[in-house]
């Protein structure tokens, strides 16, 4: 029996994704679990297993393309034949869903349960939509009373969540859900059933885009991303490699994947969170000779020791001792976190993502370096996880690795709080009053200030700068 493997949802409501890499081609043997794609999301890449046995019949969507959560992206042949074929097997289930259309049972097959991956407990069906003749009927509005229509509303910094529509909406082709919407007079009899995926309903909606002006492209007549992009005049993407060849002076990079999301969310923030930044001087001559000495004992043989492991210490403990510092900002209120889900900034062939380490603050000291250098290996190789990228509660950017003194960060968005590490050179300093040269670093703290204060910023900053000063105080005040 062929088999069809649909993109699923990987645990982060996406609506789409990018093929990055097949690890299969058609013809190869698959087992169930095997990985057979790398797919990039909006937040990471991902490592796709296989739900079926079998050999690959082919691939439905090649590499660089992006596909909508439901598309089909491979075949497998399992090499049972007929009803009943995979009966024993457990990867899929069958569901006796109401077909919307005519009410009769209909049978809806459910998306593979893979290693690694869970299905929505809170998934929901459409109802199955009643005969018009028992609506009841509609008192058409009279003339002097119609509505103006509303003002375009501005497009959101961040989109709002999109639940993904089930596999086979009813009545519709694959991952498409039809939609009545109203026409001019707002009756019943004059609604149209409109067939189009949620992102191109989204791309309608924020280009002013009536759907039912529009005739459909795609299958069964669905409405597509192009169709929308036609009826505003906008051209059709063209693909980066053609881009790229219309001239050499320019290049043309699409924004997608991780740097699509990233720039969402630094727009959101900038916008939303009223920023503040603090910067400070520390001198680290004692953290860096704290590193030293870390680096020769045997619990921090097989890790990596940097300044970078002193700070994130440092910034636990002044969490613990202000703990307003680690909190999120609801609008209708403030949720403290008693607990330090660190992230550490980094750059990548992607864009720039935020893995976290999860409750950085119960560590010892040999634990958190060895979590930081694992966290920071898998960020630089792509390979981060979706739910390593979400529920961070504070973090760091050294933005001295880069060969800058300091920053004005942005923060990340659910968090207040973010602190920047400028690079640590050699500078004059007065110790005791003498000059002598000493290793210095700036640091800067922006944060939130409708939850964090100029008092409590400055406390926080000044606390940190305090333990790298002096890397004792981080016993004293742990």
């Amino acid at each position: 029996m062929l088999r069809e493997f649909r993109l699923p949802d990987v645990g982060e409501g996406l609506t789409e994704a990018e093929i990055v890499k097949w690890h299969v081609a058609p013809g190869d043997s698959v087992k169930i679990n095997q990985t057979i794609v790398e797919i990039e999301t909006a937040k990471a890449v991902v490592e796709l297993p296989c739900p079926y046995e079998g050999t690959v019949s082919a691939l439905m969507v090649g590499e660089g393309q992006t596909v909508d959560v439901g598309a089909p992206i491979i075949s497998v042949e399992d090499g049972e034949g007929g009803a009943g074929a995979g009966a024993g097997r457990e990867a899929l289930a069958d569901d006796m869903v109401p077909d919307a259309r005519n009410g009769a049972p209909a049978k809806e097959e459910r998306q593979p349960v893979l290693v690694g991956y869970g299905v929505k407990t809170s998934a929901t069906r459409r109802r199955p939509r009643k005969p018009a003749a028992s609506a009841p009927p509609v008192a058409p509005v009279p003339p002097a009373r119609t509505a103006a229509p509303p003002p375009a509303t501005p497009v959101p910094a961040t989109p709002a969540p999109v639940v993904a529509a089930p596999a086979r909406a009813a009545g519709g082709v694959d991952g498409a859900a039809s939609v009545d919407v109203a026409q001019g007079d707002g009756s019943a009899s004059a609604r149209a059933r409109v067939l189009a995926k949620p992102p191109v309903r989204k791309l309608a909606k924020d280009l002013g885009v009536d759907l039912t002006t529009l005739t459909g492209t795609g299958p069964q007549g669905s409405i597509t991303r192009a169709d929308v992009e036609a009826a505003v005049g906008a051209p059709a993407p063209v693909p980066a490699a053609a881009r790229r060849e219309a001239g050499a002076r320019e290049e043309y990079i699409p924004v997608r994947g991780v740097r699509k999301a990233t720039a969402q969310a630094m727009v959101a923030s900038a916008f939303s969170a009223p920023h503040v930044t603090e910067w400070l001087q520390v001198d680290v001559t004692e953290t860096m000779e704290a590193v030293r000495r870390l680096r020769t004992l045997p619990e921090f043989a097989e890790v990596k020791v940097s300044p970078l492991l002193l700070v994130a210490k440092a910034l636990i403990t002044a969490v613990r001792r202000h703990p307003m510092v680690n909190a999120t900002w609801t609008g209708e209120e403030i949720v403290v976190k008693h607990y330090v889900n660190l992230g550490i900034a980094a750059a990548t062939d992607r864009g720039l993502i935020v893995p976290n380490v999860k409750d950085a603050d119960a560590m010892a000291l040999p634990e958190l370096a060895r979590a930081l250098g694992e966290l920071t290996e898998r960020a630089r190789a792509g390979k981060c996880q979706p739910a390593e990228l979400s529920g961070g509660t504070i973090t760091i950017t050294n933005v001295g690795v880069f060969g800058v003194d300091a920053g004005t960060p942005i923060l990340n968005p659910g968090e207040v709080a973010i602190l920047a590490v400028g690079q640590i050179r050699d500078m004059p300093w007065v110790v005791d009053g003498q000059l002598a040269v000493r290793k210095v670093t700036t640091l800067a703290l922006s944060f939130d200030h409708r939850v964090v204060d100029g008092e409590l910023g400055s406390y926080v900053l000044r606390d940190v700068g305090a333990m790298l000063e002096d890397p004792l105080r981080m016993l004293a005040w742990s």
